[in-house]
């Protein structure tokens, strides 16, 4: 009875992280870490927007970052003054460590001083990358 009684306890908490890691991934938040972090033209390898900017780490075998890509690349066709770039994580590591990017796909909303002013893990919604480009401008 006791090994049924366990089973079911481990099954209920994964359960319960699977149903909280979905809901947190992909939602753009401000981190208090990411506070005056500044990302320039060099580290991007590209301009940045004049409005906001949308960097987007990546990997090579990553299915969710070609989602996310498509995503963010509408919302810089819609939104004026937004760019995107997107940065191989793996080619990349010193800046990976520095902004402290977990995994991949992470999205740096960026204002346009280059400052962090959000941050999504994970595959993020058009929806949620226009309202937070509307709070960085």
């Amino acid at each position: 009875m006791t090994g049924i009684v366990m089973c079911v306890a481990v099954l209920a908490a994964a359960s319960a992280f699977g149903v909280l890691h979905r809901r947190r991934s992909g939602r753009v938040r401000v981190r208090v870490r990411d506070d005056g972090k500044r990302l320039g033209a060099a580290e991007l390898g590209g301009a940045l927007g004049e409005r906001a900017t949308l960097v987007q780490f990546s990997s090579a075998f990553c299915a969710p970052c070609r989602a996310t890509r498509r995503v963010l690349g509408e919302v810089a066709g819609v939104v004026p003054g937004v760019t995107h770039v997107e940065i191989d994580a793996e080619e990349h590591l010193d800046l990976v460590r520095r902004l402290d990017i977990l995994k991949t796909p992470t999205v740096l909303v960026l204002d346009a001083d280059g400052r962090i002013v959000r941050r999504a893990t994970g595959q993020p919604r058009k929806e949620e990358v226009i309202a937070a480009l509307g709070e960085a401008v």
